[in-house]
């Protein structure tokens, strides 16, 4: 007899179905203690674990599956698009919250997804930092934009001061100087004086800044005058870049030290892969978490989105492209880790690099899916490392290489 708890989970309440073969029983809760206490209690009476499926949906889903995992209940946790495609082969036809914790009980006694296996607390804690430190950069990437949208109007010239016009001493080089009138008030001496304490610069760079900083201040032709709001807008989105890079430092310091902590050396491991810097690999390892959970690389390749979809109708069986179905935060470090791979070739060998510079010529493949084939090709390499607990060794995966061809 298999039992299956459907759950349709939202911000207060989930919709429960229990379905016994054919036979189902339906009940709401709320997302709080004494909701989960009435599901647990109906899960009790029944002597062997049944099986529970719901769908991820962010924070929601999570306290459920916190709660459950403290009572030791194994969970299916289905991705929502992986979910709406099986529910929508001849399962779905009225769309209400009700309806779909029944037809995610029947896909699960139809398609025995497996369930997922519980990791350790650290790895929940490393994705967390990791989601934060994902935001910070998307708010960077918007502060930057709106600080050049404004610097256009006050002292577009000041972003040619400095080759890299995105770290913290150009933002506070910014801060100092929002306005052109600003620099040409002041003499190089003075400019000077206050550079010097900027970290990093010497007295001859602060120097050189100065003195440049002053031409092009002088040739400027602002388009608002120095006490107009603009020029403390550029102050505000200065000051702001400045402690969002802060914090995702911060957040960064904090996921490599709980990364270290760990009972393995898969942070080392990472590491060793030619193009990955501790950055790179401590996000891949928060990402993907405990890669020793995925039975094979085929199945970290569906938790990130990169294994190929399918198509099948009557006598038409193709393939399509990936699924994006996954992880999309570890598809896209991943992706970019590619070109950070080929970089870091020019002096350390890999056979990853090698791969994607071999398929390159071929242009009628197109670039993108030659990265994503890389990728897939990372993804095995990552996960033999880490299961075999090995250093990356660019002679050892020639050998391997040679031995599949």
């Amino acid at each position: 007899m298999d039992i299956v708890f459907g759950i349709d989970v939202s911000s207060r309440n989930s919709s429960v179905c229990v379905l016994i073969d054919d036979t189902k029983n339906e009940f709401t809760i709320t997302n709080d203690i004494p909701g989960f206490k009435e599901l647990l209690k109906n899960l009790q009476v029944f002597a062997k674990h049944p099986q529970i499926v719901f769908e991820s949906t962010g924070v929601y889903s999570r306290r459920l599956q916190r709660f459950l995992e403290d009572y030791d209940y194994e969970c299916v946790v289905l991705n929502p698009l992986t979910a709406k495609k099986e529910m929508d082969n001849g399962l779905r036809h009225n769309k209400t919250d009700r309806t779909d914790a029944y037809n995610l009980a029947r896909i699960q006694l139809q398609n025995h997804h497996e369930s997922n296996k519980r990791e350790a607390e650290v790895y929940h804690n490393l994705r967390a930092l990791s989601r934060s430190y994902e935001e910070l950069t998307r708010d960077i990437v918007s502060a930057k934009n709106r600080l050049h949208k404004d610097l256009q109007l006050t002292f577009p010239e000041i972003e040619t001061v400095v080759s890299h016009p995105t770290n913290r001493n150009y933002w506070e080089l910014v801060k100092l100087y929002p306005h052109c009138q600003d620099v040409r008030n002041l003499s190089v001496d003075e400019i000077i004086d206050k550079l010097k304490d900027f970290k990093g610069y010497s007295l001859k760079r602060a120097q050189k800044i100065a003195t440049k900083l002053k031409e092009l201040a002088e040739d400027a032709c602002p388009a608002t005058s120095q006490t107009s709001p603009y020029r403390d807008d550029v102050i505000y989105h200065a000051n702001r870049l400045i402690q969002l890079d802060i914090d995702r430092d911060k957040r960064l310091s904090q996921m490599i030290k709980l990364a270290q902590a760990l009972p393995n050396r898969d942070l080392e491991i990472l590491m060793s892969i030619p193009g990955f810097a501790e950055t790179t690999a401590v996000r891949v390892l928060a990402e993907l978490g405990d890669i020793r959970r995925f039975k094979n690389s085929n199945k970290i390749d569906a938790f990130i989105g990169i294994d190929p979809g399918r198509y099948q109708s009557g006598k038409v069986d193709s393939r399509l492209g990936i699924t994006k179905h996954g992880n999309a935060i570890a598809r896209k470090i991943l992706y970019r880790s590619i070109g950070q791979i080929t970089q870091a070739a020019k002096t350390s060998s890999c056979h990853i690099a090698e791969y994607y510079e071999n398929k390159k010529p071929s242009q009628t493949k197109g670039f993108k899916k030659i990265a994503i084939a890389s990728v897939h090709k990372l993804v095995r390499t990552i996960y033999a490392l880490i299961i075999n607990n090995q250093l990356y060794d660019y002679e050892v995966a020639k050998q391997n290489q040679r031995r599949k061809s």
